[in-house]
C-alpha cells in the first residue's frame, strides 16, 4: 500500500490539468480540440482506475497514457495550442512512479505519437505550433525530474528500515575511522592530557574538568594539591558555559573548551599562591590555551558522543535480555512448577513426597534467581535521579525478592558523576549486594552510598559467613575489579573480624564526612544524609 500516495498524487494531477485546460479548449476553433480533451480525460480516467486496482503503475500502462495523451494533441493542435498542456501530465506521472527512466519513456513516447499525428492529420506544424510543442516539451521533462525528486522523498518517508540503513552507514564510518583515532576513545585519558597541558602552561593548585551532563556540568577529573578544596569551581565553571567565554577573577579562572561546534568542556583552575596572576598575564595565557587545545576538544568531545552511544546500546541491551528472561525462561520455570504441584498433589509414597518437595524448593530459588536477574538487568541509574536513588531501588527490589533486610544510608551532593563512571559504580554495588544475599547466608546488608562529586565511596557489609575458599567457576571478584579499573576506582573486599564481608569502591580520595568546615556555595551544597531501611 505504499504507493498510494505517489497514486493519488498522479490522479489529482491529471484532474487538475483537466480542469484548467476546460476553458482555453473550450474558446478554441472548431471541435478538434474539444474531441482530444475528451480522448486525453477517458484515458487519465482509464490509466487511475487501472492504478488503483493492482495498487501500482506498470510501464506498459504509462506508454498507453503518453502515446493517447501525443496522439490526442496532435488531433487538436490546430484548434488551440492550449490542448499542449497535456504534454506535461505523461512524464509528471511516470516520474513519480518509474523515476527519471519512466520520465524519459512517457516524454519519448508522446512526443513521436504528437509528431505523427500533426504529420498525418495537418500536414505538419506552423512555426509558432513548433516553439510551443518545444515550450511544452521542455516543461514536462521539468515537471517529470521534479516528481522524480519527489518520488524519492516519498520513498524515504515510507520506508521503515530508512533509519536502520542510515545507522548502518553511520557505524560502518565509525568502524573504518576508529583505527585513525591516535587518541583513543578513553574520556579520562583525553581529559587526563588536556588538564596536564594546562598544568604545563600554568602552575596550578586545583584544576578540574567539567563536561556537559544534560542541563548542567559534571567533573570528569581533578587534579588539585594535598588539602586544597575545589571552592567555587563549579560556580565559575557554569558561568564560563553559559557565556562560552573565558573567566578570570583573581588566583581563579574558567575557559570553555571548543570544537567549532559547541563546548565539549570547561576547565576550572586556580592558580598556585606563589604565583601573582598580575604580570603572568593570566587572560592572554588561557586564550592561548584554549586555541591550542582546540584539537584535544574535539578528540574529547567524540570520546564522549562515543561513551554515550554506547551506554545506550548497552541499555537497549540489558532490557532486551530481561524481556527475553521474562517471557521465556521465566514462563517454561512457572509451567514446571505446575506439573510439580500436580505430582506433589498424589505421591506415590513418602519418600516420592519428600523428593517433590525437594524439587519444588529448587524450582522456587530457581525463580526468584530469574527474578533477581530481571531486576538486575532493567535497572540502571540513568532511570533515577541520582546513583543513590538507583542504589536504593535495587535493594528494594533484592530484599522484596529474598527476604532479607537491606539498609542503604545515603550522603549525595546534588551534582552528578559522569554518566559511564555512575554506571560501572552501580553495576559494582550491585554485584555485591548480590552476592551477600545469595551466598553470604546473613541476616543483613548494609550498603553506604557517600558521592561528593568527583569523588565516591560506597562499602557493601553483611554480617554472613565471610569470604569462604574461591571458586574457579566464579567470575563476580574479577569482573567487579574490571569496573572498577575502567573508571579508575579502588576495590577493597576483606573478611570482617566479627564475621562477613566488606566490599569497598572508592573513586579519587574518599569524601569527607559533611561539617562546618566543609566550603559554601553550589559546588558544597549536598543532599540531606538520608538511611533508609528496606524489609521485605
Amino acid at each position: 500500500m505504499k504507493d498510494l500516495q505517489p497514486l493519488s498524487i498522479s490522479a489529482a494531477a491529471r484532474a487538475f490539468v483537466l480542469v484548467a485546460l476546460l476553458v482555453p479548449v473550450s474558446q478554441g476553433r472548431g471541435s478538434a480540440a474539444a474531441y482530444a480533451l475528451v480522448v486525453a480525460g477517458l484515458a487519465w480516467l482509464l490509466a487511475s482506475l487501472a492504478e488503483r486496482r493492482s495498487d501500482r503503475s506498470s510501464l506498459p500502462l504509462l506508454v498507453v497514457e503518453a502515446l493517447a495523451v501525443g496522439v490526442a494533441a496532435g488531433y487538436g493542435l490546430p484548434g488551440t495550442i492550449a490542448i499542449l498542456g497535456t504534454l506535461a501530465v505523461p512524464p509528471f506521472v511516470a516520474g513519480l512512479s518509474r523515476g527519471f527512466a519512466g520520465t524519459g519513456v512517457a516524454l519519448s513516447v508522446e512526443l513521436a505519437a504528437l509528431l505523427a499525428a500533426v504529420e498525418l492529420v495537418h500536414d505538419g506544424a506552423s512555426g509558432e505550433q513548433a516553439f510551443s510543442i518545444v515550450t511544452w516539451t521542455i516543461t514536462g521533462l521539468g515537471l517529470g525530474l521534479i516528481a522524480t525528486f519527489l518520488r524519492s522523498s516519498i520513498a524515504r518517508t515510507n520506508d521503515p528500515l530508512e533509519p536502520y540503513r542510515f545507522a548502518q552507514e553511520l557505524l560502518r564510518q565509525l568502524i573504518d575511522l576508529s583505527g585513525g583515532f591516535s587518541s583513543g576513545l578513553d574520556p579520562n585519558a583525553l581529559g587526563g592530557a588536556i588538564l596536564s597541558g594546562v598544568r604545563d602552561e600554568i602552575p596550578t593548585s586545583t584544576l578540574v574538568l567539567y563536561v556537559p551532563r544534560g542541563d548542567g556540568l559534571t567533573p570528569l577529573l581533578t587534579r588539585s594539591l594535598e588539602g586544597e578544596d575545589l571552592g567555587d569551581s563549579e560556580l565559575r565553571a557554569e558561568r564560563s558555559w553559559a557565556g562560552a567565554a573565558i573567566l578570570v577573577e583573581g588566583r581563579s579562572f574558567a575557559f570553555p573548551l571548543s570544537t567549532g561546534a559547541g563546548v565539549a568542556g570547561i576547565v576550572a583552575g586556580t592558580l598556585s599562591e606563589r604565583l601573582d596572576p598580575v604580570p603572568l598575564d593570566l587572560r592572554d595565557r588561557l586564550v592561548g590555551l584554549a586555541r591550542g587545545l582546540g584539537p584535544s576538544a574535539v578528540h574529547l568531545d567524540t570520546a564522549l558522543l562515543f561513551a554515550s552511544f554506547r551506554d545506550a546500546a548497552t541499555a537497549d541491551e540489558r532490557r532486551r535480555l530481561s524481556r527475553e528472561m521474562h517471557d521465556g525462561v521465566a514462563q517454561e520455570i512457572a509451567s514446571l512448577g505446575y506439573v510439580v504441584d500436580a505430582l506433589a498433589a498424589r505421591p506415590a509414597d513418602p519418600q516420592q513426597a519428600e523428593r517433590i518437595e525437594m524439587l519444588r524448593e529448587r524450582i522456587s530459588a530457581i525463580v526468584a534467581d530469574v527474578r533477581r536477574s530481571v531486576i538486575n538487568l532493567r535497572t540502571t541509574v540513568g532511570e533515577s535521579e541520582s546513583l543513590g536513588a538507583a542504589i536504593g531501588a535495587i535493594a528494594r527490589n533484592l530484599s522484596e525478592v529474598s527476604g532479607l533486610a537491606i539498609e542503604v544510608t545515603l550522603d549525595e551532593h546534588t551534582g552528578r558523576l559522569r554518566p559511564e563512571v555512575e554506571a560501572e559504580l552501580f553495576r559494582i554495588t550491585q554485584e555485591a549486594v548480590n552476592n551477600a544475599v545469595k551466598h553470604a547466608r546473613c541476616t543483613t546488608v548494609r550498603v553506604h552510598c557517600q558521592v561528593h562529586p568527583p569523588r565516591a565511596s560506597i562499602s557493601v557489609v553483611d554480617d554472613g559467613r565471610g569470604l569462604g575458599e574461591p571458586r574457579t567457576d566464579s567470575f563476580g571478584l574479577g569482573i567487579m575489579r574490571e569496573r572498577a579499573r575502567l573508571v579508575g576506582a579502588d576495590l577493597t573486599v576483606e573478611d570482617l573480624p566479627g564475621g562477613g564481608v566488606s566490599v569497598r569502591v572508592s573513586l579519587g580520595d574518599r569524601p569527607a564526612p559533611q561539617d562546618s568546615s566543609q566550603p559554601s556555595g553550589p559546588a558544597a551544597d549536598s543532599e540531606p544524609v538520608s538511611t533508609t531501611t528496606v524489609r521485605a
